[in-house]
């Protein structure tokens, strides 16, 4: 059944790019059917999965003289990211609807986007892994590239760059791995058991995990993250950092943790109290935390404010991933949902509902216009989002954040006394963004006064309700309610964590 989420959007994809130019109308309905029933398979897929762990949906031989498979199977990590991709491609389309400029060519690159992102999520095998792993960055680059807007070529070729070399390093880490293990097989399954050197392993998982940490923004391979949100178009943004950050970090679960699981062994020496690349890279993990805050918090373009704030979040992933314990693992793979929804929202409401219609970013100029009153609806919705990140009790972020905390206290407490820092600054930076954008007293120039009388602020549109409605809805639902991911997520990672599937 999930299997069919890739078919129907590359199938979209495809549709898209054959429509005849001027039907906009008929380019935006296609592109929310094909969202919608993405999500659709993805939320019944995920129900009837429930009681279940592993599965199988495909396996057919593909190179079968290499030992490839056309292997597609579930579990429940990966199910819940199906989930979060067809949250954030419905919600993406929905924010999307005021595109204009070549609307089928944009629809038919967002949906290979979400195609590509699925067939990761649900791929088995390791060279299939990575095809569509590949397959999922050119459309990002188009999309950047011709619809976005500050410095945009920029942008796109720093983020297709920076994804090409850690997709480089992550194929010359593959191929060792299945040479070392006889050359018999490319599924994670097989490559997991197959008895690698614990040697080999140590050199290897860094190689992997770095390689896909980059994609996930780790410090200080992030730079091409607030450059690459701040260039694309509200729709890109909002995939980027809610699915296209995951795809890193799910990489550095599946194919680093559950390949290499020895890379994360001592090494038998230690220099300055560090003494594995679980040190190395929890290490790392701890400062995105916090120099992420403290860049967001400086930050006078809004939109950069909300891409430092997603380094920042990622920084609890690869975190949870390095505690190497049941409740820190969890907690990254829920952080991942829950930062999915979060970003995506923040995304929408600075990039879709206040730029579109204020044609600016800067907080300087936002603090003038009064946005609290002319635009009620944002300022509330911000509110709401802001407050999800801060990780308020009620939202997905408190159940996700706390996971990782108690997780990482488990293994080193001084690691959360460093995040704990990152949380206040976080609290800082949410609370100067709203005050700035929406609920300042500072008194406007004469020639705002005037602009203010002269051009009403076009009305919120239903799309961006029905969007903003989704994204705060999934964040509070899994926030009062957690266990409807957990009875998912416990599992599959009790299940990794002693040993994999077998």
């Amino acid at each position: 059944m999930l299997a069919w989420a890739i078919y129907i959007s590359f199938a979209g994809a495809l549709v898209q790019a054959l429509l005849p130019k001027g039907k906009a109308a008929l380019s935006r309905w296609l592109a929310l059917a094909v969202a919608t029933a993405g999500l659709a398979l993805g939320v019944a897929g995920y129900a009837a999965s429930m009681d279940q762990g592993f599965r199988v949906i495909v396996d057919l031989p593909w190179v079968p003289s290499m030992g490839i498979h056309y292997m597609l199977a579930t579990d429940g990590i990966s199910r819940v990211l199906v989930l979060l991709t067809g949250l954030a491609a419905v919600a993406g389309v929905l924010f999307s609807w005021n595109v204009e400029h070549r609307t089928n060519e944009f629809f038919a690159f967002f949906l290979a986007l979400i195609g590509g992102v699925y067939g990761v999520f649900l791929s088995f095998d390791l060279f299939l892994l990575f095809v569509f792993y590949e397959i999922a960055i050119v459309p990002k680059y188009f999309l950047i590239a011709i619809w976005g807007s500050t410095r945009r070529e920029y942008g796109a070729m720093k983020l297709a760059l920076y994804s090409f070399v850690g997709s480089a390093m992550v194929l010359i880490g593959l191929l060792a791995a299945y040479t070392t293990a006889g050359s018999h097989s490319t599924g994670l399954i097989a490559l997991a058991h197959a008895g690698l050197p614990v040697s080999f392993q140590m050199w290897c998982f860094p190689l992997v995990f770095v390689g896909f940490a980059i994609l996930a923004g780790m410090w200080p391979l992030h730079t091409w993250a607030p450059t690459g949100h701040v260039a694309a178009p509200t729709a890109a943004s909002m995939l980027l950092a809610g699915v296209v950050m995951k795809l890193g970090a799910y990489g550095c679960l599946r194919a680093g943790i559950e390949l290499f699981p020895h890379g994360l062994d001592p090494w038998g020496f230690s220099f300055m109290g560090i003494g594995s690349w679980r040190d190395v890279f929890a290490i790392l993990a701890v400062i995105g935390i916090v120099y992420g805050a403290l860049v967001a918090l400086a930050q006078t373009d809004f939109k950069f404010v909300i891409g430092y704030s997603s380094v920042s979040h990622m920084g609890f992933v690869l975190l949870g991933l390095m505690t190497l314990n049941q409740i820190g693992m969890t907690g990254a793979v829920l952080q991942m949902f829950s930062h999915g929804v979060i970003a995506g929202l923040l995304f929408a409401i600075v990039g879709r509902i206040v730029y579109e219609r204020t044609h600016t970013r800067q907080l300087a100029d936002l603090e003038t216009m009064h946005l609290s009153k002319r635009l009620p609806f944002a300022a509330w919705a911000f509110v709401i989002a802001g407050m999800a990140s801060m990780g308020l009790p009620g939202f997905s972020g408190f159940v996700a954040e706390l996971q990782v905390l108690i997780g990482a206290w488990k293994v080193d407490p001084w690691w959360t006394v460093a995040v704990g820092v990152g949380i206040v600054i976080g609290v800082a930076y949410v609370w100067r963004a709203l005050q700035k954008a929406f609920f300042t007293d500072k008194l406007p120039t004469a020639h705002v006064l005037e602009d203010e009388h002269a051009h009403k602020l076009a009305p919120i549109t239903w799309p961006e309700v029905a969007g903003f409605t989704l994204l705060a809805g999934a964040s509070l639902v899994v926030g009062l309610y957690p266990r409807v991911l957990l009875i998912q997520i416990e599992p599959a990672v009790r299940t990794l964590l002693a040993g994999g599937v077998r």
